[in-house]
């Protein structure tokens, strides 16, 4: 009977102890996260440990690196890099910079601010397969951008067979991701207060002072996450230029999901998985290399 009472007064502060930290908003979160998280493992990170695991693996079941060395040896790997690079690099500061200009107009009291919000929000709810047959005909050599500038006296350019081919991709990129962001900055810009930039008149500080004071620091937040979202994005343009110019396409528009692609059409998953595991490597270390630069901004504006 003592061992009895003993085992059930054990079990009795257990049990509540449980219940205390069920009670927590930190249990009812992680209880809430649970699915996402499971989901998250099975579909996305279990299978990308796995495929890391792959790429270090020959078929003797050697640990190595050779796959890693063919796949930098590669030109076809450096040339989709580089043009990756580019891209990212080009677009993400004219996505930011177009989408926190379009977000401080229509913060603005303008006649037909709901009607461009619309527009600006249309591209995320339209398939890109369907929008990209009317960007084809578009950009063809004989589609509608040519036969206006041959109107106004310029010569026709080959837009997807060029150079010009990287100018197209960047405007889609900005096309469809614009609205997005605009969201988000608007979002920031609705939040800071009216009494700020009131006072910061009447202390003769100007437009240009005002922005750099009070916009630009208020923003910190929603900026670092809009070009952190903006750098992924830029990394997944592949749809986009595969269905606009196929497997093949532009050398100027070959991409690192292009390289990828084709190794897995001929079956070469290992270097399929290396070339993967490198480009998320150089992910992560733009974006904690964004966390630190965020850091030290915050102190600095401290």
């Amino acid at each position: 009977m003592k061992k009895w009472g003993l085992w059930h007064g054990r079990g009795s502060i257990k049990e509540n102890k449980l219940k205390k930290w069920l009670r927590k908003d930190a249990a009812a979160a992680w209880i809430f996260l649970a699915p996402s998280g499971i989901g998250f493992a099975m579909f996305y990170l279990i299978p990308f440990a796995m495929g890391v695991i792959f790429s270090l693996v020959e078929d003797s079941h050697r640990v190595t690196l050779d796959h890693y060395h063919e796949v930098l040896a590669s030109s076809s790997f450096r040339k989709a890099a580089s043009n990756t690079f580019y891209f990212s690099v080009v677009s993400v500061p004219l996505m930011l910079v177009l989408s926190l200009g379009l977000a401080m107009l229509l913060n603005k009291q303008i006649y037909i601010r709901k009607w461009l919000r619309t527009a600006y929000v249309m591209p995320l709810v339209v398939p890109v397969a369907s929008i990209i047959l009317i960007w084809q005909i578009l950009f063809d050599w004989n589609g509608s951008l040519n036969l206006w500038l041959s109107y106004f006296g310029y010569s026709r350019v080959d837009w997807m067979k060029t150079d010009a081919a990287r100018n197209v991709v960047i405007v889609i990129y900005i096309w469809k991701n614009v609205g997005y962001n605009v969201i988000l900055f608007l979002a920031g810009l609705q939040q800071i207060p009216k009494d700020y930039y009131e006072t910061a008149q009447i202390e003769g500080a100007g437009p240009i002072r005002q922005f750099a004071s009070i916009t630009l620091v208020y923003l910190t937040s929603t900026m670092f996450f809009v070009i952190i979202m903006s750098i992924i994005n830029s990394f997944k343009v592949f749809r986009e230029t595969y269905l606009i110019a196929g497997d093949y396409p532009q050398d100027s528009i070959y991409m690192l999901q292009h390289y990828m692609n084709n190794m897995f059409m001929s079956l070469d998953i290992q270097k399929l998985t290396a070339a993967a595991t490198l480009m998320v490597g150089c992910i992560l270390i733009i974006v904690m290399g964004l966390f630190v630069l965020e850091r030290r901004f915050r102190r600095f504006m401290e």
